[in-house]
């Protein structure tokens, strides 16, 4: 699934693309089901005639600030991605969503596996978008102190609690496992027992993992592009995340794979050892 770094790439190469231009209908949008609000036959007619005024990210959420009041919120979920295409282009069968853009260009959502998902929102309904997810981890107002009251006194491993958006948004397998690695930390670590030095290293670890993943376009391992259609590179600088007996970085050990709450971990048994 495309996590913080993929979504940023994703809403500001659209962003770079379509702001300032209007929506002039709904061309396409053969599977109703991603559509989470409004129903589909309102979310089309409300979409027609809408100029874009801003592309952000909140979470894993691409959010085009529209006008009239309205924002489009579209999740990329497992297989998305979302590219700017020429007025001759030609939806293939994995392209559910297509925007007609007022200077002919259309705007593709591309989605093989169907999990992604579109929401149309007024003011209330993007206020509660934002408050129902977590942290941003890359803001200024994300201290070691603020990710220190994330998990003081929770007994939740560490992994799990960090890919839990409700506390801090846009981190997924990827990134969790990477800020992890760096940080010398087991991914069953129980989140309390983090002693000050830990969660320091913890902090910066996230950060750094991200802002490289950023630098880096982000990771493309199956479907990921962002809206020029261009694949990211991070996945070739990746020290644990998908390296399965390949050597440790740091200190040759080869990576091991385990599952943390359901989900695959890669991790140094050496360098993170079981607490």
């Amino acid at each position: 699934m495309p996590e913080l770094p993929e979504v940023q790439h994703a809403a500001d190469t659209l962003g770079a693309q379509i702001i300032g231009h209007t929506i002039v209908a709904v061309t396409k949008l053969d599977w109703e089901r991603m559509v989470e609000t409004p129903d589909a036959a309102s979310f089309v007619a409300l979409l027609a005639g809408r100029t874009v005024l801003a592309a952000e990210r909140r979470a894993k959420w691409i959010l085009l600030t529209l006008d009239a009041g309205w924002t489009l919120a579209l999740h990329l979920r497992m297989s998305g991605f979302i590219a700017v295409a020429p007025p001759d282009a030609v939806p293939d069968r994995y392209v559910h969503l297509v925007l007609l853009i007022d200077d002919g260009r259309q705007v593709f959502f591309h989605d093989t596996r169907k999990f992604g998902r579109a929401r149309l929102l007024d003011t209330a309904g993007r206020a509660a978008l934002g408050a129902a997810h977590g942290h941003e981890p890359l803001a200024d107002q994300f201290g070691v102190d603020v990710l220190a009251a994330v998990l003081r006194g929770r007994n939740r491993a560490i992994k799990p609690l960090l890919l839990d958006q409700t506390r801090i948004a846009g981190l997924g397998n990827i990134y969790v496992d990477e800020a992890l690695w760096r940080a010398c930390i087991h991914p069953l670590t129980p989140a309390a027992t983090l002693d000050a030095a830990a969660i320091d290293a913890l902090h910066a670890a996230i950060q750094g993992a991200l802002r490289d993943g950023l630098r880096n376009g982000g990771s493309t391992l199956r479907d990921y592009r962002n809206a020029y259609g261009v694949s990211g590179e991070n996945q070739n600088h990746f020290a644990a995340y998908g390296r399965t007996g390949e050597p440790c970085p740091r200190c040759g050990t080869p990576i091991a794979r385990l599952v943390v709450g359901q989900r695959g971990t890669h991790v140094c048994p050496r360098c993170q050892p079981v607490q």
